[in-house]
């Protein structure tokens, strides 16, 4: 970090940058940095931007979310062009125009799927999210609360609020330093991880009511059509927590829920709780994420898209 922050105190302009769809540990991750920096240079010193492609309701209470900003002008340069909790350059959607004119890329991941494609890869397979890696890295006497609470965030929802295999001893004391920083962990919990809109909730006992079992019982799955999204005006972010809710159905070993982005395309999420690398899986098919977290996009009909999956998933039970 200390080489990043030589060609950081060197340059003028800094941009950075989340995957699409941001989740919980993106929007964590990006704002952490982006207050931390801002904590540390004044706009005379450094012009500093961030970029996603939307910004969830949801989080908006991080302070400096109201600063994200969510159009993409064709005419930024970046001296600096920080990429974080991307495994892949397509991960960053329209962002990619910029990557190319960026003097120094850096990219900030903890994703196995990781392709190394920054001139500067910070990748630990090791930390539970970004944000936790984040942390690694940062002076933790300049480690502000709005940052801290941002943080905190990120590891919530990338460890399934400490539930998941990737939260380890070293997780859990950076929780504690955090919040010993201010941070109201009832808070950040409470009002992102487990409330949920009446839309949300609607949706939620739709994608249970609908959802099927497959090979043996093992796997659960559920769908999302355009039809539905329709009905109800449905944005990506009203089916945060549905496919976490069909992993813990009882006798469960996967989880799929797959979203109808448009004819014969669709966004797959998938979760497993002992032994199915879904990581594996969902690279093969162009995605990424976790060894029990990740997701893809696919092509095709649903019969075949689901048929697919199953495939997948039945081998690694083999």
């Amino acid at each position: 970090m200390t080489e990043i922050f030589k060609i950081i105190d060197q340059s003028r302009s800094i941009g950075i940058f989340g995957h699409i769809r941001p989740d919980g540990d993106c929007m964590g991750s990006v704002t952490a940095l982006y207050n931390y920096l801002k904590d540390q240079y004044n706009e005379r010193e450094k012009h500093i931007e961030v970029y996603l492609d939307s910004v969830p309701e949801n989080f908006w209470f991080l302070n400096r979310a109201d600063e994200i900003r969510t159009d993409f002008p064709n005419n930024n340069f970046y001296d600096v062009m920080l990429i974080l909790d991307c495994g892949s350059l397509d991960r960053i959607g329209a962002a990619q125009a910029y990557f190319p004119n960026a003097k120094t890329t850096i990219n900030i991941d903890h994703h196995i799927s990781n392709t190394k494609f920054a001139d500067i890869s910070i990748i630990d397979l090791e930390s539970s999210s970004t944000c936790e890696l984040l942390y690694t890295l940062m002076e933790k006497d300049k480690i502000s609360f709005s940052t801290a609470e941002a943080l905190y965030l990120g590891i919530v929802h990338d460890t399934g609020v400490f539930k998941h295999s990737n939260t380890k001893k070293r997780t859990m004391e950076i929780a504690g330093e955090l919040l010993d920083k201010g941070v109201s962990s009832s808070k950040i919990i409470d009002g992102t991880f487990y409330e949920k809109t009446f839309l949300q909730n609607q949706i939620l006992g739709h994608c249970l009511m609908e959802s099927s079992l497959a090979l043996g019982g093992r796997v659960i799955l559920s769908f999302i059509s355009q039809k539905l999204i329709h009905f109800y005006k449905s944005k990506p972010a009203d089916y945060d927590g549905i496919i976490d809710q069909l992993r813990i159905t009882k006798g469960i070993e996967a989880a799929i829920l797959l979203i109808e982005m448009e004819e014969n395309e669709y966004k797959v999420s998938m979760r497993s709780n002992t032994f199915v690398d879904v990581s594996t899986i969902a690279t093969s098919f162009g995605g990424g994420g976790h060894i029990r977290a990740a997701g893809c996009t696919i092509q095709g009909p649903l019969s075949e898209v689901t048929y697919q999956i199953l495939n997948a998933i039945e081998k690694q039970m083999e």
